[in-house]
């Protein structure tokens, strides 16, 4: 059967809530593929004032993507810069966070219950061989210092592009690791708010080049099509360099904009839409069904079916997750303050 199915399962799993500053809408879909290895997380009160979204692309399996969406907002949340007000050192270092969760005894266990189901048998198995101490599952979570028979292990082989957005008030940061994107709609103008990390970007190649890596048909090792990801320790084991500088880094990309009443809609998702659409169809497209459809999910959900390919092969036939974040628009006074000091759209590359 290989990578694709005879026929695309094209069941969606759908979303949508919001607060009173905007409102969201997801779907996701297996498609072509023989496997599902996306993930997301839709949070819109992080905390009081604060919403979270993210979409997070597997390769080589499900288990970090879904690790990634279980675990990366809540070290967000956790980290001493999030409470000081710093929201872009919090994300950042929860991003390389997510590494180091991963290796050890605790992350082996956790990263096989969320893989496959032989990945979750074995997992079974070993929590007969071993199990935690008496009242060690009330330790913090942030401690991970279980020790077992994989107290050793670096870390999964597989990994995640990681792609979040975090909005406070009228500040939105976007931070991306890998090929997912992020999308502003201003005036119906689409504005990249995230790079896709490919190898053949000269800054990707230079770190690859000088942490001993190489690249082969634009992957990375001849593997690898991403410059950027989480997992993939494989890839991270030089020594002699920090975590930003091995061949493929988890440390993302930071994006900081300021909001204004210009601002309509952001589009979060992963390449199986953007291999199929570019950037300002997506906004374009989502335009057109905002008109006659009031369901955001409902929008999402006919935004994967045109994305489908009608057959196996090429563009359409990877995994697809999309979520659209909908501002509402602030009264009369707050518009005008947060316009002032908004970022101008010749700041921002239209796509």
């Amino acid at each position: 059967m290989g990578v694709y199915l005879s026929t695309p399962k094209t069941e969606k799993y759908s979303g949508e809530g919001g607060n009173d500053r905007l409102r969201y809408g997801l779907a996701s879909m297996q498609g072509w593929r023989t496997t599902m290895e996306d993930a997301h997380t839709a949070l819109p009160r992080l905390d009081e004032c604060t919403s979270f979204f993210g979409v997070y692309d597997g390769h080589g399996g499900k288990a970090v993507s879904k690790f990634c969406a279980k675990h990366l907002h809540l070290q967000v949340l956790k980290n001493e810069a999030y409470s000081s007000g710093d929201l872009a050192t919090s994300v950042l270092k929860s991003f390389f966070r997510m590494d180091e969760m991963m290796k050890g005894q605790r992350g082996w266990r956790e990263l096989a219950e969320l893989g496959d189901k032989g990945q979750k048998f074995t997992g079974m198995l070993e929590g007969i061989i071993w199990s935690p101490k008496p009242g060690e599952s009330d330790k913090p979570e942030d401690t991970w210092t279980e020790e077992g028979p994989h107290s050793h292990f670096p870390g999964p082989t597989s990994g995640s592009t990681a792609c979040v957005a975090i909005i406070r008030n009228d500040e939105l940061i976007v931070a991306n690791a890998g090929d997912s994107r992020c999308v502003l709609s201003r005036k119906g103008q689409a504005y990249d708010l995230s790079k896709d990390h490919k190898p053949d970007l000269d800054a990707e190649k230079e770190r690859i080049l000088n942490a001993g890596g190489f690249i082969v048909a634009g992957r990375v090792n001849g593997s690898l099509n991403l410059a950027r990801a989480i997992g993939d320790m494989e890839l991270k084991q030089n020594e002699f360099l920090p975590a930003e500088r091995q061949i493929v880094t988890a440390e993302p990309e930071l994006n900081t904009v300021k909001l204004s009443e210009d601002d309509e809609f952001i589009v979060l998702a992963c390449d199986g839409i953007w291999d199929c659409m570019s950037s300002q169809e997506v906004v374009d497209f989502v335009h057109k069904e905002m008109n006659t459809e009031d369901s955001l999910s409902a929008v999402c959900e006919k935004l994967l079916d045109h994305c489908l390919a009608p057959v196996s092969g090429g563009d359409g036939c990877d995994n697809m997750t999309v979520i659209i974040v909908k501002f509402k628009k602030p009264s009369k006074s707050a518009a005008t303050s947060s316009t002032n000091q908004s970022v101008s759209s010749e700041e921002m590359r239209p796509k």
